[in-house]
């Protein structure tokens, strides 16, 4: 049994693409249309004019809302911060020998602060002192008078 041959004729590419050049040897140019021109140049106005005025509504945006953006501001690098030094805590606690050697720290202190101000009345109104004359230099009035 054969077969039937099928005896497409298919179009070559030559023949879909139009002909651009006419001579051997030389090179057309195709030019874009005019309208799409219009349009980039309107973009490149309207791209022109929003750089233009960018400078103006940031130092408006930031004259009105700088206490917030301040705030915001510190904030974050506060959290930074504070995310660092727990990071380098943590390297810390990892070197052998330098955690007990802080908790050493830490207990000699707290034993020296309790020897100088908690155990006589007297350091303890000298503590207080203390504490009220820093209390007034950062709240900036004085708490003796309330």
């Amino acid at each position: 049994m054969q077969e039937p041959e099928y005896t497409t004729e298919t179009k070559s590419k030559e023949t879909t693409i139009p002909d651009i050049n006419n001579q051997t040897g030389s090179i057309t140019k195709l030019q874009p249309p005019v309208q799409s021109q219009e349009q980039w140049m309107k973009y490149g106005q309207q791209i022109s004019g929003f750089l233009g005025t960018l400078p103006d509504y940031l130092g408006n945006f930031f004259n009105q809302y700088k206490q917030p953006i301040v705030s915001l501001g510190l904030v974050i690098t506060t959290i930074v911060a504070v995310k660092v030094l727990l990071a380098v805590l943590d390297s810390l606690n990892d070197i052998p020998l330098v955690a007990p050697t802080f908790e050493l720290i830490g207990i000699g202190y707290s034993a020296w602060f309790v020897y100088r101000y908690l155990l006589k009345a007297s350091t303890r109104q000298e503590l207080t002192g203390e504490i009220t004359t820093l209390k007034s230099q950062v709240i900036g009035k004085d708490t003796s008078e309330s």
